[in-house]
């Protein structure tokens, strides 16, 4: 497989999924809230455990974007412009729901293990629809067709998006504590962060659409 991604291909991916990863959603909200109530190493698990479902993700939207691009050619383009769209929806949807932070109530249930908050985590991530969703849109985006090997292109967006994920998830769960009282005493960044993911999503959907 000769298809690695190139350098301008990694980088402009990492930016933008790391400012993705970062912006307010049920994943992260919920290592933060983990991590406060039962602690560090609770709160590491189940990040770790959201951030390697997306390795299920990745598999999909390789396997299946593949297919499409060996079957129709012009399927590929028409999803991606199809994606660039959802994208688009996104964006719009996250900067009109911006709002201040309210980080979650701590959960005050059962202890459990960290294996079970692992797998919690994992299963949670690995089966929900809008991160599949999620993934078919957003990778193709910076996938180039012309140098074939497009399921191996996936795999490894794929594959940086999940460390990207691993590490701010986890330093998430890690520093819950101090993440949760800057959060509390500063609630206004949430809204910059949501307007933020929200703009990276309308403008790589304006980009796809204007390319094509």
């Amino acid at each position: 497989m000769d298809a690695l991604l190139t350098l301008p291909q990694v980088a402009a991916f990492l930016a933008t999924a790391i400012l993705i990863t970062l912006a307010p959603g049920p994943d992260n909200l919920m290592v933060l809230s983990i991590g406060m109530a039962r602690g560090r190493a609770q709160g590491v698990a189940f990040g770790l455990g959201c951030a390697l479902g997306c390795l299920n993700h990745t598999l999909l939207a390789a396997l299946g974007v593949s297919a499409l691009i060996a079957a129709s050619p012009p399927a590929f383009t028409a999803l991606k412009i199809a994606g660039g769209a959802y994208l688009i929806w996104l964006g719009i949807q996250a900067i009109r729901s911006a709002r201040p932070l309210r980080t979650p109530q701590a959960a005050k249930g059962p202890t459990q293990t960290r294996g079970k908050l692992f797998v919690k985590g994992l299963v949670a991530n690995a089966i929900n629809p809008k991160v599949i969703l999620l993934f078919l849109a957003f990778l193709p985006q910076f996938v180039d067709s012309q140098r074939g090997h497009v399921a191996w292109q996936i795999a490894q967006l794929g594959v940086l998006f999940t460390v990207v994920t691993v590490i701010v998830f986890g330093a998430i769960g890690w520093f819950a504590g101090s993440v949760g009282e800057r959060l509390a005493r500063r609630p206004a960044i949430g809204t910059w962060l949501d307007r933020v993911a929200g703009g990276i999503f309308v403008m790589l959907g304006l980009r796809l659409l204007v390319l094509q």
